[in-house]
Parts: structure tokens; sequence; C-alpha cells
């Protein structure tokens, strides 16, 4: 995909409607740390709803997933098996659990930056995977609950009015709704991730032929 000038910032509106809708449009927008002159594409994207055994928001509100409850279009940092940052934006409405993951994007600017914090990666791998994407950005639990559509966040979401072919499948690694189709990605894209199913994800059961 080739870079094009960054134009719009997205606000409240864009991400106060459902984390299904949130994530697949999300796939070709513009993920920008300021403070260092880092731009990424969004190339892949999952989508996680408040009553999706999968997400973590199921159930209850907790201290750590509060983020995802909103407002809209803030920050959900968390750490992945002790070791990888990961970060989700909130979606829907005020007291709703739910939100999308960013899994994977193409490094558009501040490549320097994003080697430095991978060192020995190919480009192709700096940001193909939630974990790599966060620590490819620097990301931490300082930037969980941060308000990304407020003047002076340490990240930014834009519209630069590419618009890739986006395709769905199932999500990564969860061991429960693991067939939902909310994984978005653009088709044909060498910076996505691999898709991995979880092995304690039930076997699915075959369709009975006709």
């Amino acid at each position: 995909m080739t870079p094009a000038p960054l134009s719009v910032r997205l606000g409240r509106a864009f991400f106060a409607r459902p984390a299904t809708r949130v994530a697949e449009e999300l796939v070709g927008k513009l993920l920008v740390r300021p403070d260092e002159g880092v731009v990424v594409r969004i190339v892949e994207t999952e989508a996680y709803h408040s009553d999706d055994p999968a997400s973590h928001a199921y159930r209850r509100i907790t201290a750590r997933n509060a983020p995802l409850y909103g407002p809209p279009g803030h920050a959900y940092v968390y750490l992945n098996y002790g070791i990888h940052w990961c970060l989700n934006i909130s979606t829907g409405v005020d007291g709703v659990g739910e939100g999308c993951l960013l899994r994977a994007g193409e490094p558009l600017a501040g490549l320097d930056v994003l080697r430095a914090r991978r060192p020995g990666s190919r480009d192709r791998d700096l940001l193909r995977g939630p974990g790599r994407l966060g620590q490819a950005l620097g990301l931490h639990g300082r930037f969980s609950g941060r308000d990304l559509c407020a003047p002076g966040a340490p990240l930014e979401l834009a519209d630069d009015g590419l618009r890739p072919e986006v395709v769905a499948g199932p999500r990564v690694g969860v061991s429960q709704a693991a067939e939902v189709p909310w994984r978005f990605l653009v088709g044909g894209s060498p910076w996505v991730s691999a898709y991995k199913r979880s092995p304690r994800a039930p076997t699915p059961t075959p369709r009975a032929s006709r």
C-alpha cells in the first residue's frame, strides 16, 4: 500500500459504534506516535464484545479492563503472558465493555525507532502481531486508560483516505468463540500476522452434508 499524506484525525464519533464495525474500518487507517514521528498503517484488527466469552470485558468490570467500558476512543493496554503489551481501543457506548485489538501494522515512518526497539527483526516482522506492535511502539501499562481522541494524546489515529480490500476470518489464538469471524485484515498483505488456532479451542462440528 502506498503511503498518503495524513489528513483527518479520527474523533469520538468514529469509535462510538459497534466494535465489529470499528475494527473493520480501522484497517487501512494510520496509527501515529507524534512524539517519535512514527506512523503505522493498521493492516489487521480483531473485535471483542461484552457478551463475547473471548473478551477481557466478559462478565464483569475490573481494575484492569475498565478502559474497555469507555468512553469510546480510550486505550486499553494489557500485558500478554507477562511479556508483551497489547493495544486495544474502546468502542460502542460508555459503560458497555467492548473494543478492538490492533494486531498488525505496516511501518510508514519512524523505521529507525521501530528497529531499535526490535533489534534483529526483519522489517516485515516489526509489527506482525499485537505483541510485536506494542513492543515496537514502546507501549506499556501507563498508556492504558488514555483518551486517544484528546489533544496531546500519546497515540493518534487518522484517516488518509486509503480504502484497502478488507477480508474477515476467525480470531487468532482464542479458546472460546474461536469460529466467530471478527478478525479483519488487508487481503494478501505481507504485513499481517499468521493465523493460529488455539489448541484449547473446541473442534469445529462438521456440517451435515445435503
